[in-house]
């Protein structure tokens, strides 16, 4: 246990997985918060006159081993979970609410900050000092500091139920993944599966000794299916389980979680002076209130509903023309959009797939990263790994100092929630002179490398390109963090208003559409022949193939987030009834009773994204305007990349996201650029 109680011995300090055990991690909270309340008392009991490194600065430095154990435990507790960690969760979690709220609700602490904050237009502070200082004040200010004690307690009730209600939300969901399996016997149920796929089907149900073929609700198993199985009952039944999960009135639903998950945060905001959730959240995001963010959506939505529906009718006459499909369901629409998709561009992931092997996709977005900002990664065997299929790599500058630790962890297993995330188990920061690197990860769930039989050689991991994208989508969160260069931990790295968050990263997925950057990664598994120019036309020519439909699928969800957190939640009793309400608007296909997205919506029920959802289409319109400033200059120019890295990758939240983009691009962003790449102009 004094492992995770101390500084670890280990290369670059990195953390020591094959050391810890389960039953360690309740006792090294306990002490770690123990010690962190310690380094608290002394910042509030110091008789020296508050100032900004006594109070301010020692803060941000404090709880330093609580940090790092929090990052580890709830890092593993996504990606390689059991019931153990899952019961520790449970147990740990309010321990850590609880000092939360001791720290943000103590008078005294907040004494001092408030005599620190009222001196600041004379205490000659830097750019990312005045930062810090507005970002301390607030979060007491934003979160209790000023209420009564009847209200400070009532506010610590109502964070501990809702750290548990997310808890359990997230932990339903993962049972809701692993509990369905879909087993097929019969070999004609298989018709229209790619080959890598049924044999990653046949590899799964041998491993469970079982005959025949498993499919499961992971997603590499789970797209292909709906995508290429011609058997339609089949398709609605995977399709159905997948949108049931958590909706099944069983020990895993979600419904009554999910609303009052809403009505907490609705409670909670009106106790801190708020409107709702919505209007407390957005007050430190770009777009300021939930009445711009409505606006921002809406105008999106009128401008990408003509081109869905018109979309939408050429799928509905292309699925009846091809199979006299009379009504197209949910579970037809990923399976005839591919059709028509192969159709129109005689373009499929099939005939892609050879030339995405993973490793080489990895290798080229390190390439891409040393073209643009001088990294290079290389992979070392002599530090720790949670897990035998993470891969851990040295990342270094062009002067050949250590960047970062990065990590990366690609494979679906029992105990990985489903999805796509970059994370990071070490914060940089600049202490004592010297500049802390960061340890980063990404986590994604392809398709494994396949063995097809006893004697043959793996087949290796080949993504489909929407996986292309999704590696190089978390690599750009991961620059976000490994070339953080700012001096305080909780303005580092990917430390930045949520809706400026996704630039980095969605900005990264540009390159893959590029010929000049696929020719560096896209090569054949088997002959490393380069991928075709005419793969590489058609590619960029369905970039925005069913675009406006895409767009009305995003915005359906940013509207929902914003209906369940920019109004009173406390009226609705019928969440189902609900969400299709608020889909009434967006929605293409016919509704699948069975199903509802509500409960098992973890980005906004458990992950940070509440109020927070249409960032993603906000980040959009920033890295399809920052991409156009690369395209104008060379996508590899070593000017822009190096104003990018400068103002954008480096500076994490030192400074207020508009004028750090301004810096960048010389100027605000223009829609435009999105709409344009989109083809809704």
């Amino acid at each position: 246990m004094k492992i995770l109680t101390s500084t670890f011995q280990t290369k670059h300090n990195t953390a020591p997985f094959s050391q810890i055990k389960i039953e360690d991690y309740k006792t090294a909270f306990i002490e770690n918060i123990a010690a962190a309340k310690a380094e608290i008392d002394f910042i509030i009991n110091n008789p020296e006159a508050p100032t900004f490194e006594n109070t301010i600065e020692a803060l941000d430095f404090s709880g330093e081993a609580l940090d790092r154990l929090s990052s580890i435990f709830f890092n593993l507790n996504s990606a390689e979970t059991c019931d153990g960690m899952q019961k520790i969760a449970q147990e740990v979690t309010p321990l850590l609410t609880e000092f939360s709220n001791d720290i943000t609700l103590n008078e005294d602490l907040f004494k001092r900050i408030k005599s620190v904050y009222e001196q600041k237009n004379i205490l000659n502070l830097t750019t990312e000092q005045e930062t810090l200082l507005d970002k301390k004040f607030k979060s007491f200010s934003r979160n209790g500091a000023l209420l009564s004690e009847e209200k400070k307690a009532k506010l610590r009730e109502i964070d501990t139920e809702l750290a548990k209600l997310k808890l359990t939300f997230s932990e339903n969901v993962l049972a809701e993944t692993n509990n369905y399996k879909l087993h097929i016997t019969n070999e004609n149920d298989l018709k229209g599966l790619p080959k890598g796929t049924i044999e990653a089907a046949k590899s799964l149900a041998k491993s469970k000794n079982l005959d025949g073929w498993i499919f499961t609700l992971d997603q590499p198993s789970y797209l292909p299916f709906v995508t290429y199985a011609e058997n339609r009952e089949l398709r609605k039944e995977i399709f159905i389980a997948s949108g049931k999960k958590a909706f099944q009135h069983n020990d895993f639903d979600n419904q009554e979680i999910t609303l009052k998950i809403a009505k907490l945060r609705f409670e909670r905001a009106n106790l801190l002076g708020y409107e709702t959730h919505s209007h407390f959240v957005l007050e430190e995001r770009m777009a300021q209130n939930p009445d711009k963010v409505k606006s921002f959506l809406n105008d999106l939505l009128a401008k990408a509903k003509p081109a869905a529906e018109r979309e939408f009718a050429q799928l509905t006459a292309f699925a009846k023309s091809l199979d006299g499909i009379e009504k197209l369901e949910k579970w037809d629409g990923a399976y005839y959009s591919e059709k028509l998709k192969q159709k129109l561009f005689n373009l499929d992931d099939e005939k892609l797939k050879p030339y995405f092997q993973l490793e080489n996709i990895l290798n080229g977005a390190f390439t891409i990263a040393g073209k643009l900002y001088g990294l290079t990664f290389t992979e070392v065997f002599d530090i720790d790994k949670y897990h035998e299929d993470v891969t851990t790599y040295e990342v270094m500058d062009e002067f050949g100092e250590l960047v970062a630790i990065f990590y990366a962890d690609f494979f679906p297993r029992k105990g990985k929630r489903n999805g796509a995330w970059m994370t990071s188990f070490k914060s940089q920061y600049i202490k004592k002179g010297i500049n802390e690197r960061p340890h980063v990860s990404i986590v994604c769930n392809f398709t494994p490398p396949i063995v097809t039989s006893e004697k043959s050689e793996a087949k290796p991991s080949l993504l489909t390109f929407n996986e292309v994208t999704t590696l190089f989508h978390e690599f750009g969160h991961a620059l976000h963090g490994m070339l953080a260069n700012t001096t305080y931990p909780s303005l580092s790295g990917t430390s930045v208003y949520w809706d400026f968050v996704e630039l980095p990263s969605q900005v990264m997925e540009n390159w893959c559409y590029e010929p000049e950057a696929l020719a560096l990664f896209a090569k054949h598994y088997q002959t490393g022949e380069v991928i075709p120019q005419e793969y590489v036309e058609k590619i960029k020519e369905s970039a925005s193939f069913q675009e406006g439909m895409a767009t009305l699928r995003q915005l359906s969800f940013g509207l929902l987030d914003m209906a369940f957190h920019s109004n009173n939640p406390t009226e609705i009793t019928d969440i189902k009834a609900f969400e299709k309400t608020v889909f009434e608007g967006t929605s293409l296909y016919p509704d699948v009773v069975e199903n509802c997205m509500s409960v098992s919506f973890s980005h906004i029920f458990n992950g940070g994204y509440s109020s927070g959802y249409y960032s993603y289409k906000w980040a959009e319109v920033l890295d399809a305007d920052a991409f156009a400033y690369f395209q104008e200059n060379g996508i590899f120019n070593k000017e822009v990349a190096n104003k990018f890295k400068e103002n954008v990758l480096s500076k994490g939240g030192t400074e207020l996201p508009m004028e750090l983009y301004k810096k960048f691009r010389g100027q605000e962003p223009k829609a435009e650029a999105l709409l344009k790449r989109a083809g809704l102009i």
